[in-house]
């Protein structure tokens, strides 16, 4: 593509950076704090780690006010920081077994091991408009919160691990094993580290839907769903809680916990037939995170799409799916069509002009 360097243009360019900050900060409202970001918009926080590919809950959350709340300007802020950052090692790779449990919920089974934890969530309540929150203050927020932790004490405590529901179909070979004809080898691969080939492993595809857009995943997974497709999913399992982070150390190789991340999993289930024509389960899964279960669900629905061996929708083709979820990329394809494109519109220009020249003469020709 040709473009043309804008020339002489640094003084408007810095002004218009500056009249951007002055539509930031020109309410008579008290400045935003980072801490308050972080604090009361946790879901929003999640999303843009997510989005950006980087856990840091204070750097997403910064990146929101410095992007004025755009979602999609704020994740590029953060991956973008994310590049310069030195790569210090791998994790050891997380055991969903291992998360301990803030939310966690089956729509397959009624009755599960270890009970539905509901968790935090609106799910169940009506989506009115609370006009309280407009009239906040530190005083209703230290009556609620005593309200909810009055009778804490007399609560039973969770467990430390929950087991894998979906197990209970793998016992009685109700679930198809797919992990030897998709996983392909038994290191993961590093998407950050290479641009992405197709077909790309199952573990590539997996790494890229969960720094995905939200919207976009939603978007090609609900076309499935609706008949674009052939997953009809359920959820097998939806977890909400903290992974821990283990890493192996230097001289001694053992392993040593160092934090934890908040992630959402889902484990969705879906009716197929094997190559051998044996009906079965197939799995799909999704992981990403922080609390973002509407991406979490998506993805694996995708995850299960993409296995599909003769696509016949958008949705079941990896190629597709992958090349268009990543939000980040999608915009900036979307913004460079702001930059100057004088050469190549003065091209079209022209070569347009001397078409309809040459259509009039042959016009005037036939008449």
């Amino acid at each position: 593509m040709a473009y043309v360097a804008v020339k002489g243009g640094r003084v408007a360019i810095e002004n218009a950076a500056k009249f951007l900050e002055h539509e930031r900060i020109k309410g008579r409202s008290a400045p935003l704090g980072v801490d308050q970001i972080k604090d009361q918009l946790p879901l929003l926080v999640d999303r843009i780690m997510g989005e950006g590919s980087l856990y840091a809950p204070d750097l997403a959350a910064l990146a929101v006010k410095q992007a004025s709340g755009d979602l999609l300007e704020a994740s590029f802020i953060l991956r973008a920081y994310r590049t310069t950052q030195t790569r210090l090692g791998y994790s050891v790779p997380a055991a969903a077994g291992e998360m301990r449990i803030i939310r966690r919920i089956s729509a397959a089974f009624k009755d599960i091991p270890g009970g539905q934890v509901l968790g935090p969530t609106p799910d169940y309540t009506l989506r009115l408009m609370d006009f309280g929150l407009a009239d906040d203050s530190r005083t209703k927020r230290r009556e609620f919160l005593h309200s909810v932790f009055k009778d804490i004490c007399d609560s039973e405590d969770l467990p430390e691990t929950f087991p894998k529901i979906v197990e209970m179909l793998r016992t009685e070979n109700l679930l198809e094993d797919r992990t030897e004809r998709h996983v392909g080898a038994v290191k993961a691969n590093d998407l950050t580290r290479g641009s992405i080939t197709f077909p790309a492993s199952r573990d590539v595809a997996l790494q890229s839907m969960a720094r995905g857009e939200t919207g976009g995943l939603l978007l090609l997974a609900y076309s499935n769903m609706r008949g674009y497709g052939n997953v009809h999913p359920t959820v097998g399992e939806l977890r909400v809680g903290f992974l821990p982070v283990k890493v192996r150390h230097p001289y001694t190789g053992d392993e040593h916990t160092i934090g934890e991340v908040k992630a959402t999993e889902a484990e969705i289930i879906s009716h197929a037939m094997t190559p051998e024509g044996t009906p079965k389960f197939t799995l799909g899964y999704g992981l990403c995170f922080g609390h973002n279960e509407i991406k979490a669900i998506s993805m694996a629905v995708l995850d299960r799409a993409i296995q599909t061996e003769e696509p016949e929708a958008p949705s079941e083709d990896q190629e597709f799916v992958l090349s268009h979820v990543d939000g980040i990329e999608s915009m900036g394809f979307c913004n460079h069509f702001k930059l100057p494109h004088y050469v190549t519109f003065q091209s079209s220009l022209d070569r347009t002009r001397k078409t309809q020249e040459v259509w009039d003469e042959s016009e005037a020709v036939v008449d």
